[in-house]
């Protein structure tokens, strides 16, 4: 196979190349790392590649192989991660000046058992500073396009991921979702994008904005794929107490069963997420996958979500408080910049903080600490906690209805650079959709349904 045929091909078919001995592992790697080399100068989505250790894992791959050693699941499949996980010996940025420098000593659980499933972690990606925005507009380093359209952004905050996987950079890449930010990133590239269940995933390694939201996922270009990855990923951590502890299904046989009959299927459709605000051609897209599920025997079933107008609201309240508890930690003492001029400690904590944070970290700092005041407490963040109670009721009540839910990710396809950028109530309302199944803990696949 030429490297053209390899970095078109998905993770699937990857792997199974490789362990049928018909590709190394090592020409995979090199084919997209040379496709790396060629596109992502235009792209921007990485932030660091990391072509000498992940030449080094596929030789001890291939190596394996020789030998007749299991080489696992994602055996010579590229992977990319996004820069707030955590990846030993290269630095972990989460796109923000303040951790510029960090460097960690460890891997995060996912990226750790996506190395045993025999994948080869061939870079970092950019992403929003601290997972923090929709557009990856808001990274201290630089912005990624969208390589459907340079002019436009990727989403956000996963927005390296998506762009590495739809330029055909790697097949396979880890982003992280805290209310939207696999799933809306993955809608403006046409990529598939999963949020697994809150706690499905481990968090150990994962750098936290809302501990109470974010959770890991993959960007595939095949939904067998995105099985694959969360096959790999999945399963119970001693070192993280918010982890599942359910048994892992074998989500592939479900993915490989695809062609099964769906007749019966009860699919739900929201009515809130056809209202005012919704792009034309977006409704159009979603009302043709509508048409196709009950070509096939579905049954499309009207449902009803009636605490979706106060989602965003409630969001980022809860949000923002977590992300201000969060963020504490990155006061110039324990690791990170410091601003070596400081004469006081509160001197240094406000200009290392000022030096170090984005705008937009800085904002949902600031809001946050604001909800958890004294005398704001009861009145933001403990009515949302209460309003998110009942977000969770409505899911549970339409899920006695139906089987799924299906309606659009994002209220529009992907915008231009600046467009919103002045307006962050506008570039918060993309994740409209989105927030409620964090807010949940549900789970949540975006699928390509077409473009405008």
């Amino acid at each position: 196979m030429t490297g053209n045929d390899l970095v078109r091909s998905d993770a699937a078919t990857l792997r199974d190349l490789f362990a049928r001995g018909e590709v190394s592992a090592t020409e995979i790697t090199r084919a997209h790392l040379e496709r790396i080399r060629s596109v992502d100068p235009r792209i921007d989505a990485f932030h660091a590649v990391t072509a000498a250790s992940a030449e080094q894992q596929a030789s001890d791959l291939d190596r394996r192989r020789a030998l007749g050693e299991p080489t696992g699941p994602l055996g010579g499949v590229p992977v990319a991660i996004k820069d707030v996980l955590c990846v030993r010996g290269v630095p972990a940025t989460c796109g923000s000046r303040i951790l510029e420098s960090f460097v960690p000593p460890f891997d995060a659980t996912c990226v750790e058992r996506l190395r045993a499933a025999g994948a080869v972690v061939i870079g970092k990606t950019n992403m929003d500073e601290f997972a923090m925005g929709s557009s990856t507009e808001h990274s201290a380093f630089k912005q990624t396009k969208n390589p459907w359209d340079l002019q436009r952004v990727p989403g956000g905050s996963s927005g390296g991921s998506a762009a590495a996987v739809a330029a055909f950079e790697t097949p396979l890449a880890i982003g992280t979702d805290t209310g939207g930010s696999i799933r809306q990133p993955a809608a403006f590239t046409s990529t598939v994008g999963l949020k697994p269940t809150y706690g499905r995933i481990s968090r150990y390694g994962l750098v936290a904005f809302a501990s109470s939201l974010d959770q890991a996922g993959p960007f595939t270009r095949t939904v067998k794929d995105a099985a694959i990855a969360l096959q790999a990923m999945a399963g119970a951590d001693p070192r993280d107490m918010t982890c599942s502890i359910e048994p892992v299904a074998d989500y592939v046989a479900v993915a490989e069963g695809g062609g099964a009959s769906i007749k019966g299927l009860r699919v739900g459709v929201p009515r809130e997420f056809s209202g005012d605000g919704l792009d034309a051609d977006v409704r159009q897209a979603v009302k043709r996958c509508h048409e196709a599920l009950q070509a096939r025997g579905a049954e499309i079933i009207d449902v009803s979500l009636p605490t979706t107008d106060y989602a965003i609201a409630v969001y980022y309240i809860v949000a923002t408080a977590e992300a201000s508890s969060n963020l504490a930690r990155f006061d110039g003492v324990r690791y990170g910049l410091r601003d070596a001029e400081a004469t006081t400690l509160r001197d240094m904590y406000e200009r290392t903080r000022d030096a170090g944070f984005g705008d937009e970290v800085k904002r949902r700092i600031m809001l946050g600490t604001y909800a958890l005041s004294a005398g704001y407490y009861d009145a933001y963040y403990l009515k949302a906690m209460k309003v998110r109670t009942l977000i969770r009721r409505d899911f549970d009540e339409a899920f006695r209805k139906v089987d799924i839910l299906v309606g659009p990710t994002t209220p529009s396809a992907a915008f231009r650079f600046g467009d919103k950028l002045d307006d962050p109530l506008s570039m918060y309302l993309s994740d409209i959709y989105t927030v409620t199944a964090n807010l949940a803990g549900i789970p949540g696949l975006s699928l390509p349904c077409g473009f405008t």
